[in-house]
């Protein structure tokens, strides 16, 4: 018994050296932190990695989640400011961002930011009208969020996001407001068409105006055309009176005789040219007409020349006389 007495005594000193060794050293692993207790006493926080801890003196108090976590608060009926029910949950993502706080000031955190969750879920909620709830989710996150950051600070925790997850009103709140949104669309439909029908008679009118404007200034300026013509013609006329009359105060009756043979001849034109005339009246006459055309033959060639000349005596044209004419057939 006495030979086997140093190996029992080795395999105990063995066995106590690994306990020591396993008890002092700790590894902390990646998005974890742990807490050390000396004799109960929270001495120190332990990072990622590894670390010597006092045998028998330090242990390892709490091991801490550093990574952000979600949250789920159960559904719960709340009632809105026009006292209508809605069933409402939410999520809320959290971050431990100092350990020994988290463990040591609060007793069950999860449980008690669900809580915390809840409460000012049910008060923001029941501020609010049923149609700011369905339509101001945004608003509702962030108050929400910034009560619960606010509340969980002293525990060394972050609230970085809530989110609304469901909101559901009652099926009679439901219907009413589906058909709301039917009447709704319905009304602002018959509005854009009543829209589109003021534009389109607008339009129309504005385009009659701009024709009656453009028609009216061409009106205005086709007058003012006819206007300039006629008074250049009554120059033109008011300038051959006084060539007539000049030439008639000196004694020269061939501008007379051109003047008369002019007017003859247009009058006969015209005669020849009526739609309605079936024959044309030559007047047996014709010698007047060859005299009116030798005068104002005898009428150029005097302007022609510098000297004055003698023209050949022309007898005045007489009216014709239908009567002893000759029916002559209208030629095209």
């Amino acid at each position: 018994m006495t030979e086997y007495l140093p190996s029992i005594v080795l395999v105990v000193f063995l066995v106590l050296a690994m306990m020591v060794v396993f008890g002092a050293v700790k590894i902390v692993p990646q998005g974890y932190e742990y807490t050390v207790e000396r004799f109960g006493q929270y001495t120190r926080t332990l990072k990622p990695g590894m670390t010597l801890l006092t045998p028998f003196a330090e242990n390892i108090g709490r091991k801490v989640n550093m990574m952000e976590q979600v949250l789920e608060v159960p559904q719960q009926e709340v009632i809105t400011k026009d006292n209508v029910t809605v069933q409402v949950d939410a999520i809320v993502f959290i971050q431990v961002i100092d350990a020994a706080n988290a463990v040591y000031r609060v007793a069950n955190l999860n449980n008690a930011i669900g809580q915390l969750s809840m409460t000012n879920l049910r008060t923001v909620v029941g501020s609010m009208a049923l149609d700011d709830v369905l339509s101001q989710r945004e608003s509702i996150n962030s108050r929400l969020l910034t009560a619960i950051d606010a509340a969980t600070e002293p525990w060394g925790v972050k609230a970085t996001r809530i989110e609304i997850k469901d909101l559901s009103p009652p099926p009679d709140i439901t219907n009413a407001m589906a058909r709301q949104m039917k009447a709704e669309r319905e009304r602002r439909a018959v509005i854009i068409e009543a829209e589109g029908d003021k534009q389109a008679a607008i339009t129309r009118a504005e385009g009659a105006k701009q024709s009656a404007v453009l028609q009216a200034e061409g009106r205005k300026e086709a007058a003012s055309r006819d206007a300039e013509a006629r008074e250049r013609l009554a120059e033109a006329e008011a300038n051959a009176t006084a060539s007539v009359s000049a030439a008639i105060a000196k004694g020269d009756v061939n501008a007379i005789n051109y003047f008369i043979a002019q007017k003859y001849v247009e009058a006969f034109g015209k005669l020849a040219e009526s739609p309605n005339q079936k024959t044309v009246i030559v007047p047996a006459e014709m010698s007047s007409l060859v005299g009116s055309l030798a005068g104002i033959g005898s009428l150029v060639r005097t302007a022609m020349s510098d000297t004055p000349a003698t023209p050949p005596p022309a007898a005045a044209p007489r009216p014709p006389r239908p009567t002893s004419g000759v029916a002559v057939p209208p030629t095209t």
